[in-house]
């Protein structure tokens, strides 16, 4: 099968994330087990969906690994002009959920898979597929705490989000947070007999703008943009009419951070002024919806030139959007962002990725296994 079949049947999967994904995993295990790799499905938590691992070549020495996630946003933009989970070609762009972000990459890595078989590889190739990461990477997680078990000590990981088959080498870290006021409700007439919920969650609004103003004052990294690290308020809901006190409001809120910052950290002086309204009778709750660390791989690391080099093509330093990178790199693992398409096409109707994208992701990862020949 070409990349080009092969993205058809993965894009067929309606591995929406958050949702059992045992069907594209079960696919995934008997195409790489056909070519002769050794594959290792990983269940997570939850139960419903699981984490996979394969390896060709020896085991027993450190390799690479081609890391990708299976999950894909929902598809539930009206604009669609034709069914998202049914790959359709249209000249040399193929239309479907998950083409570029990120099942391209996977079909690029297992297309390439015949050919790396024949190869007398001195070093092995594994591939590391993993479920939500788009609900905040929360499927690698789990296949990283197992990776003693299942390889030698990597070289590296090349995480193949879109990035033009350019090599990038850092993004930002990210914490997001749910915070919940529970008060007590009544009639609008008698507020000295209620809490409102709404008005107390001004609170904490005014502990975050004060973070954010606090923020623009460094520390600095000028790869990025901005080149300090941010956060902000994205949702906020409450109160069921204008006359009835609001007994519940609820805020989404995130912080983005620069390499050396913790994202988390970050967060805890608004979570710290929201448990504090417990004094004042409320009844408050946090929830941390995701987190990942920042990514920051020096520019003469090994990893960054060896796919400079197969990549024909300098790296850059930095993106603004984050990846399963820095999970790797917190785990003791040299990470890189390379992969086949453009992240401006993600998440929104008619996604596509183009056929000579595709191509060219397959190559990359063919050259990477010349270099592991013996």
């Amino acid at each position: 099968m070409n990349a080009k079949d092969i993205l058809e049947q993965l894009v067929g999967f309606p591995s929406v994330v958050g949702t059992p994904n045992g069907d594209i995993v079960t696919w995934v295990k008997g195409y790489l087990e056909s070519h002769g790799a050794a594959v290792t499905v990983l269940p997570g938590p939850e139960g419903d969906r699981a984490n996979l691992f394969a390896t060709i070549g020896p085991k027993d020495k450190p390799g690479y690994i081609l890391s990708g996630h299976m999950d894909v946003v929902s598809a539930s933009e009206p604009t669609w002009t034709s069914d998202p989970f049914r790959l359709r070609a249209e000249g040399d762009r193929l239309f479907g959920r998950g083409a570029c972000d990120m099942k391209g990459f996977l079909a690029a890595a297992l297309a390439g898979l015949p050919a790396m078989t024949r190869m007398p590889l001195s070093r092995p190739i594994h591939f590391a597929f993993s479920y939500d990461e788009e609900a905040g990477c929360r499927g690698v997680p789990h296949m990283l705490r197992q990776i003693g078990s299942l390889c030698a000590p990597p070289l590296g990981a090349i995480i193949g989000e879109p990035s033009s088959m350019v090599a990038i080498r850092g993004h930002k870290g990210k914490a997001a947070a749910r915070v919940e006021i529970h008060g007590t409700t009544g009639h609008s007439s008698r507020p000295d007999r209620g809490l409102n919920a709404i008005h107390a969650m001004t609170a904490v609004m005014t502990a975050a703008m004060k973070t954010i103003e606090t923020l623009r004052n460094g520390p600095y990294d000028q790869t990025f943009e901005p080149p300090y690290s941010s956060l902000q308020i994205g949702t906020i809901v409450g109160g069921r009419s204008v006359n009835i006190i609001p007994d519940l409001c609820a805020l989404e809120l995130e912080a983005r951070a620069v390499p050396g910052v913790s994202p988390t950290v970050l967060l805890e002086p608004i979570k710290a002024v929201a448990e504090a309204l417990e004094k004042d009778g409320f009844r408050t709750t946090w929830e941390t919806s995701s987190t990942y660390p920042a990514l920051s791989l020096d520019a003469d690391a090994p990893l960054a030139r060896l796919v400079e080099g197969v990549t024909r093509t300098p790296a850059l330093a930095a993106v603004s959007y984050g990846t399963e990178a820095g999970l790797y790199q917190a785990a003791g693992i040299d990470a890189i962002i390379c992969g086949p398409g453009d992240i401006a096409r993600a998440h929104r109707a008619d996604e596509f990725i183009r056929l000579d994208e595709l191509i060219a992701c397959e190559e990359m990862i063919l050259r990477l296994a010349e270099t592991l020949r013996d």
